[in-house]
């Protein structure tokens, strides 16, 4: 009895949230709630109000209660506060900038907050500033953050990560708003952090540098520090009879820190209904779906900012010459107070110096940019004034076909560092790389270049200008919404029934059959080497007949492509190594049984493989080495290059220094995946499955090695995983895993839940509709009034 009656107060209470709309209620009875939440499986919170002031708040207090001392740890990080608290050591906050320590951390963030940048940008109207609702959305989580604290307090909070700490505290609509604007810098300002922590020259003049080849260091650096993702769209004309569509988001994100996404629903009935996830303190959908639509995204190739050299003046390394004319350098002089081993608080100072065109900087991940007394070079960030990624995700959370999800990029143009792929129930497959990009056309990267950018925009689309010519300036398109950047109709953009697909490369091959061009070089290279990651998406995309379950199993069947065009090669040459002994950096090595782990090895990566360890660990030992004997041929892009380089020494020696590893961490070379891939919540081992991208793995796990104990934790891959599907019936046919779970906090019941089930290749049900998530056997409500 009592058990019905729990149940249909569950039910009253959730029926009258969706009827009365202007009044909800709890259990039946009409009251003043701001908003409600209805947990399902696993911690999803479907968060319903009248109002999006309401549903903000929904948002603000369910998040806190799942990760509030990561929340607070990015709001100490942008009020440019870690030194107060932490001390000046410590690695800074790496999801927010590449500031080496809490120290250069503090000082970047407070010269971004003297500025004044972020204050300015929100108090402009749409679509430069946030639109009214987006306003009120902040307002309300900003709210419901702070209403949590102040129910808990400090010394109230279950997770011992900040559980009492001084750091913890209420937040202001500033915060938020400094937070994402860190978020839209972050493949810009937040790459060169460390480069401009530099001062004018006191003393010998360096030699300038040359372009050379640009190390992987700087590649991954524009890359986005490793981070990449799967987008998959799979159309009409490919999926399987009575399939509308199907659409598969992989984000490849850190498992740890600020850049987790967390789970939701959000929902204004009659008028609002989105779910999916988000990074962490951001109130709205940003890789979902609606009833109608579905989307994801991707890192993108276009390199989102660009340097400029500028002359200086005879005597004085503070004033430059633009048209032959002198201009002064702007100094802001930042000061931070850093936390001393004794407790007491000292300042710290930094002065940052900046041009017409962006901060000075010095040297980057190894490109020589040097302040000499006769030049200095300038950065430029196209996401510098850019605080419309806030309304592009708002209308991208009420979208319902592509021709919507391509209406919301175009008019908002705010999206800051990643493609958009996209479905929708006509069966349209969408890719479109809709986003900030530097007006720097080819024709203007000829002119301009630097000698050094000649070869840095070549090699990567890193545009190093002449900045003493201010017709070296970027260009601007009379469909921007901003001077220097590209319009929409300049970038990438494709529609069709069959697929688009996109797993990092550039837009060249979004569908196989129908290669993308024209485009400026600074948004991508065309007509290159495909990673084995895309190689992988577009073969299997080629198959077609999906259905969502179909799309499910193969992104965790964790196929291999490298392991296809070389593992079998590689399984000779072990055989046929004299007495059984590989060479190797220590010297020979006994091969054992690796031979016939490799010959008998399916090629995927899932738990209880055999040669799958060992494989991984030779390739993440080949580096740069020259591995295919049959080069790249444009002509035939994802069938080249291939076949093994076994003559190479370095080929064979990577093999027995991927022995001499295994052993080393008490791992023989036919070991299961399962005994040397793992990660440990609250002392509980939990194997996990997939691999790196480079092997052409599309479920990406970047494991951290442990030399005494093999692969024991994360550092990014699959992390909140979609496959949607559009047919028959109204609700969305879709499936989620959130791999990290929904909570940081180890006393949560959601902290390593979801963990287990993915180690298990299950997926949790998207309970999207009501009638779903009123059957939802977990089904918990709180009211907050």
């Amino acid at each position: 009895m009592r058990r019905f009656t729990k149940s249909l107060a569950v039910l009253t209470a959730a029926l009258s949230i969706t009827t009365l709309g202007t009044g909800l209620a709890e259990a039946g009875q009409e009251g003043t709630a701001k908003a409600v939440l209805r947990y399902t499986e696993h911690g999803v919170p479907h968060i319903v109000a009248k109002d999006f002031a309401g549903l903000g708040y929904g948002y603000g207090y369910a998040a806190a209660t799942d990760n509030i001392c990561e929340l607070a740890n990015i709001y100490l990080t942008v009020s440019a506060q870690r030194s107060k608290y932490l001390g000046p050591d410590g690695d800074g906050y790496p999801s927010l900038s590449e500031a080496k320590n809490n120290l250069h951390s503090d000082l970047f963030f407070q010269q971004l907050n003297d500025s004044g940048v972020v204050d300015r940008l929100v108090a402009q109207p749409a679509p430069q500033g946030p639109r009214p609702e987006v306003r009120e959305i902040v307002s309300g989580y900003v709210k419901g953050f702070n209403a949590y604290l102040a129910r808990t307090g400090r010394a109230g909070i279950s997770d011992p990560a900040c559980r009492g700490a001084g750091w913890v505290r209420p937040i202001t609509e500033q915060d938020f708003y400094r937070h994402y604007y860190a978020i839209a810098i972050t493949g810009g300002q937040g790459v060169v952090t460390e480069s401009l922590f530099t001062a004018p020259p006191a003393g010998a003049t360096p030699a300038p540098g040359t372009a050379g080849q640009l190390s992987d260091q700087v590649r991954k650096a524009l890359g986005g520090s490793g981070l990449g993702s799967n987008g998959i769209a799979i159309g009409a004309d490919s999926t399987a009879a009575g399939q509308g569509s199907v659409l598969l988001g992989n984000p490849h994100y850190p498992w740890q820190a600020g850049r987790r996404f967390w789970q939701s629903q959000l929902t204004i009935p009659g008028r609002f209904d989105a779910a999916g996830a988000s990074l962490l303190g951001m109130p709205f959908i940003q890789i979902g779906h609606t009833a109608d639509a579905a989307w994801t995204h991707t890192v993108s190739t276009p390199v989102t900012f660009g340097l400029f050299e500028v002359p200086l003046k005879p005597g004085d390394p503070t004033t430059y010459l633009v048209d032959g004319k002198p201009e002064k350098m702007t100094s802001r002089d930042v000061t931070v107070q850093v936390r001393q081993a004794d407790g007491s608080l000292k300042p710290a100072h930094q002065t940052f110096w900046s041009t017409r065109y962006g901060p000075v900087m010095g040297d980057f991940q190894g490109v020589p940019l040097p302040w000499t007394a006769k030049s200095a070079y300038a950065v430029r960030d196209a996401n510098a004034t850019n605080m419309r990624g806030l309304n592009t995700w708002f209308e991208l959370d009420q979208a319902r076909s592509t021709a919507d999800v391509v209406g919301a990029l175009s008019r908002n143009q705010g999206v800051p560092w990643v493609n958009t792929i996209a479905t929708d129930r006509a069966g349209n497959a969408l890719y479109a790389d809709i986003q900030v990009v530097p007006h720097v056309t080819d024709e203007l990267a000829k002119t301009c270049s630097t000698p050094l950018g000649q070869g840095t925009f070549e090699q990567v689309g890193l545009a190093i200008l002449d900045g003493s010519k201010s017709a070296c300036r970027w260009g601007s398109d009379p469909g921007a919404l901003e001077p220097g950047i590209f319009a929409p109709s300049r970038l990438p953009q494709q529609q069709r029934r069959d697929y688009e697909l996109n797993a990092n490369d550039s837009a060249w091959l979004a569908n196989a059959r129908a290669p993308i061009t024209g485009y400026p070089h600074i948004v991508g290279d065309i007509g290159t080497e495909r990673s084995p990651r895309t190689r992988e998406a577009l073969l299997t995309a080629e198959k077609g007949g999906f259905t969502t379950d179909s799309m499910k199993k193969m992104l965790f069947a964790d196929h291999s492509l490298f392991a296809d065009l070389t593992a079998a090669d590689l399984a000779k040459l072990c055989a046929s190594f004299p007495d059984g002994q590989a060479p190797s950096s220590s010297g020979p090595v006994p091969v054992g049984p690796a031979c016939s782990a490799l010959a008998s090895w399916d090629h995927t990566y899932t738990l209880d493989t055999r040669g799958s360890l060992l494989f991984q660990r030779f390739a993440a030992r080949l580096g740069p080495v020259d591995r295919f004997t049959v080069p790249f041929d444009p002509k035939a892009p994802l069938t080249t290059p291939n076949t093994l380089n076994t003559a190479n020494p370095d080929v064979r020696k990577a093999f027995g220094d991927a022995l001499v590893e295994l052993r080393a961490a008490g791992l023989p070379p036919d070991a299961r995946l399962r005994d040397g891939q793992a990660v440990t919540r609250n002392g509980e081992r939990i194997p996990i499955h997939g691999a790196q991208g480079f092997l052409g793995v599309l479920n990406v796990m970047t494991p951290v090695w442990d030399p005494a104990r093999g692969n024991v934790e994360v550092q990014h891959g699959s992390s909140y995983i979609q496959v949607v599907g559009f047919r028959g019936r109204a609700c969305p046919d879709s499936s989620t895993l959130l791999t990290y779970s929904q909570s940081a906090n180890p006393r949560s019941p959601y902290f390593s839940d979801q963990t287990k089930l993915y180690s298990r290749g299950e997926w949790v049900k998207d309970r999207f509709c009501e009638a779903d998530i009123l059957r939802s056997p977990a089904l918990r409500v709180v009211v907050l009034r």
